[in-house]
């Protein structure tokens, strides 16, 4: 006789718990992101459409839901729901936060509720530092440079540098002074000699870089000659809005999901659109991984990841299953009420 599913306890993960267990663990985060990666490419995966909550009266901010299924050894279902209100960070607040929700794959009870920007920021970071080493054409790039100072650059520096990566020079660019300086400073204070360089323009950043990392609140493109990449660089476009259609154009591009990533106005999106078609995607991440895609060297190579729920929902039940093991996952008592049909 087969088992009858029962209803999972809840519980609430904080923020704090999730830190704790994601720091010092950084390579174990990029293994998990890209055996997910592997998931998704072999049709493991149920990975729809974000949805974007926007609003007439604060054009500049927006919800994103996310709902996602990874199979696996731990199938798991769930939902990430983010907002990005940019006001925050003048107001002295992060821009991003979210919850996590988690669901049993087998009755559909929702079965955490975590705390998840640091998850979000962590599997953005993991993907992007997974991609930036099988990307790289050779050895790996020693002068680093950031278009954005915030905590996404951030969490990305900090997975490159605990995934083996030696720095020549670090390169900070932001439209606001205080933010490349203070993220300079940050960098600085990291362990090793690079040193921490501001750069005045973004232009002047790229052409000294042969890794450069986009984690910007852009909304338009404002990077638009290629000529500044003429070293061709590895280009890791996290925030997706930066580039114009020109640059890629004469980049080699990789995704993490085709049809996810050509969408709402991002910059592959918009490359289609003046294009009408998509020959200029060279393939994804799961491609290169599979060894399907020969990256050129006589061009800029361009990551664009739109973000896959697959990934938070993976790294979401990593963190609930890390702290169930050591006795340390707090369940709210009776948080189902209504379990019987006929309430008796």
């Amino acid at each position: 006789m087969s088992q009858q599913p029962v209803v999972p306890p809840f519980a609430v993960i904080t923020g704090a718990q999730v830190a704790d267990v994601l720091t010092g663990g950084e390579e174990q985060v990029v293994d998990l992101v890209e055996e997910v990666y592997r998931l998704h490419g072999r049709g493991a995966s149920v990975n729809p459409p974000s949805y974007f909550l926007r609003f007439p009266d604060r054009p500049s901010s927006r919800i994103i839901a996310l709902p996602a299924s990874v199979g696996g050894d731990r199938p798991t279902d769930g939902l990430k729901w983010i907002s990005s209100f940019p006001e925050n960070v003048a107001a002295g607040i992060p821009r991003a936060s979210a919850v996590l929700i988690l669901n049993d794959h087998a009755t559909g009870y929702p079965f955490a509720c975590l705390e998840s920007s640091i998850i979000s920021a962590s599997r953005t970071a993991a993907s992007a530092a997974l991609a930036a080493d099988r990307l790289s054409r050779g050895a790996r790039p020693r002068r680093v440079g950031f278009v954005g100072g915030g905590l996404i650059a951030r969490y990305i520096h900090r997975y490159l540098e605990a995934t083996g990566w030696s720095f020549d020079v670090l390169g900070v660019h932001d439209l606001s002074d205080e933010h490349a300086r203070a993220f300079a400073g940050y960098l600085g204070g990291r362990p090793g000699d690079a040193p921490a360089v501001v750069h005045d323009s973004a232009e002047d950043l790229i052409r000294d870089c042969d890794l450069v990392v986009f984690a910007t609140v852009a909304g338009a493109p404002h990077v638009t000659d290629p000529a500044w990449f003429a070293h061709n660089p590895l280009v890791l476009n996290v925030s997706l809005r930066d580039l114009a259609p020109e640059v890629l154009l004469a980049s080699a591009n990789i995704v993490d999901d085709v049809e996810h990533c050509l969408k709402a106005d991002t910059s592959p999106h918009l490359t289609e659109q003046l294009t009408g078609n998509r020959d200029f995607i060279d393939g994804t991440l799961f491609d290169v991984l599979e060894g399907r895609v020969e990256l050129p060297s006589d061009r800029p190579v361009v990551f664009s990841p739109f973000g896959l729920g697959v990934l938070d929902v993976a790294l979401g039940r990593h963190v609930h299953d890390r702290l169930r093991e050591s006795g340390r996952l707090g369940v709210v008592e009776g948080f189902f009420h209504e379990l019987d049909r006929y309430g008796r």
